[in-house]
């Protein structure tokens, strides 16, 4: 059975689920659960949907079928895999969710059964078909894009949140430090329909600069220095102050060499975090690294009017923002870009029973594959494998056609130089694929 990592997560439900733990239900329910196991001392999570009526259960765990029975407050059930494994489970009702022992194959030795607890919490319903909007004013905030961390909010696809980030620092939109240095994060938002095999759309509707200062660094990478550059580098790496014209949109050094004193330039808000949590088996990853699950990918394309999809790895998703920039440059060549703190939109959409290998991005003008490696020319190969998936898969193309559209007109963005991994973008103009015959964003 898929098993999927997600969070502990403790999910207010309203008074009327609450239930009669001494009577036999004869009624027609729907219930969706989180469920947490414990395997061996490793934590994963199950998405589970239960269906009762008239003491039978039914319904699914990732997709895995069960049947079952519900006895007074114990409800005891089977799910079947696709290799015909059975999985037994035996649960206590609460008011918030179920406790229990789940009756497992050995995962080194088949043919013995291995019992494991878990628990598990009860997602609200949703209030209504109608897409709702929601004001989050974080807390607190996170360094890890972690699985194990408590939802801030819970979401449905097609929901908006207005919600603020602070800077790589931790300083708020106030000037005060209110979390540790080393991007922290907003969030998680905990999306209740996404579950591991989906795709989560994230459509960046607002970014606004919230305050007028960012800071900076006068550093060039060590991944764009020659050793010569290196040798004339010694100094750098100092501090830069920028003052932000929140009117009129632009940035300038506040403390002004002579030859910069009449340098401004436009600001282009973007979000240098975007995340969702790593799939089952990995750890909290920091939120200074990147992968096919987002991250700290520093991409200057992540900007409002754009839309970016991550490949879910966890019930719910869990998605994390931050690490707000004013303006930065292809490659954040500086180490840090205009660091500030922001006010944030943004929507959800979950599109179902989808698979992609890495994160795209989708602007009116572009699609984009982001390759996040540890060497550019690591990043290269996968931003171009996403995007020939992407051909074939939304517009039928072959390889061969793929590779006649790359030949002439792909366009590769060096996203970023400043983290532990780098990352490199494929670009394709819309425009060019308008007359072919499949499904275009």
């Amino acid at each position: 059975m898929r098993l999927s990592t997600a969070i502990s997560i403790l999910l207010v439900t309203s008074t009327s689920s609450c239930l009669n733990l001494h009577a036999q239900v004869k009624t027609t329910a729907h219930h969706s659960y989180v469920m947490k196991l414990d395997r061996w001392g490793n934590t994963a999570y199950q998405s589970l949907e239960l269906d009762e009526q008239d003491g039978k259960i039914s319904g699914n765990i990732d997709r895995d079928p069960f049947v079952g029975i519900r006895t007074n407050d114990t409800y005891t059930f089977t799910a079947t895999a696709a290799d015909k494994t059975t999985y037994t489970y035996r649960a206590k009702i609460t008011a918030d969710g179920l406790n229990g022992i789940a009756d497992f194959p050995d995962s080194n030795h088949p043919q013995a059964r291995a019992q494991h607890t878990f628990s598990a919490n009860k997602i609200p319903d949703r209030v209504g078909n109608i897409p709702r909007t929601f004001r989050y004013l974080p807390t607190s905030y996170s360094n890890t894009f972690s699985p194990d961390r408590q939802p801030v909010l819970t979401i449905w696809s097609g929901d908006t949140v207005q919600t603020k980030t602070v800077d790589s620092g931790g300083v708020d939109e106030h000037g005060v430090t209110v979390a540790l240095y080393g991007n922290p994060q907003t969030g998680p938002f905990y999306i209740a329909d996404a579950d591991v095999g989906d795709v989560l759309a994230i459509h960046i509707k607002r970014l606004r600069l919230n305050r007028d200062y960012a800071d900076s660094l006068d550093m060039i990478v060590h991944k764009a220095q020659t050793i010569r550059l290196a040798s004339r580098s010694t100094e750098l790496g100092q501090a830069i102050r920028w003052n932000l014209d929140l009117k009129n949109g632009l940035a300038s050094p506040d403390k002004k060499s002579e030859k910069l004193k009449n340098f401004k330039v436009p600001v282009k808000p973007m979000l240098g975090g975007l995340a969702v949590a790593p799939g089952n088996g990995m750890p909290a990853i920091s939120t200074g690294d990147a992968g096919n699950f987002g991250g700290n990918m520093d991409f200057n394309e992540v900007i409002e009017g754009n839309t970016v999809y991550l490949a879910v790895n966890q019930p719910g998703a869990l998605l994390y923002l931050g690490d707000a920039h004013a303006l930065q440059g292809d490659g954040e060549t500086s180490q840090y870009a205009l660091e500030t703190s922001m006010d944030v939109e943004f929507s959800v959409e979950v599109i179902k029973h989808k698979q992609i290998a890495m994160p795209r991005v989708v602007s009116p003008t572009h699609i984009m594959t982001l390759g996040q490696a540890g060497s550019l020319d690591e990043a290269l190969k996968l931003a171009t494998s996403g995007m020939t998936q992407w051909l074939a898969e939304d517009y039928g193309l072959n390889l061969s056609e793929s590779a006649q559209i790359l030949g002439t007109s792909v366009e590769y963005r060096v996203v970023n130089l400043a983290g532990r991994s780098v990352g490199l973008a494929a670009k394709l103009d819309k425009q060019l694929l308008k007359n072919l015959p499949s499904k275009v964003h």
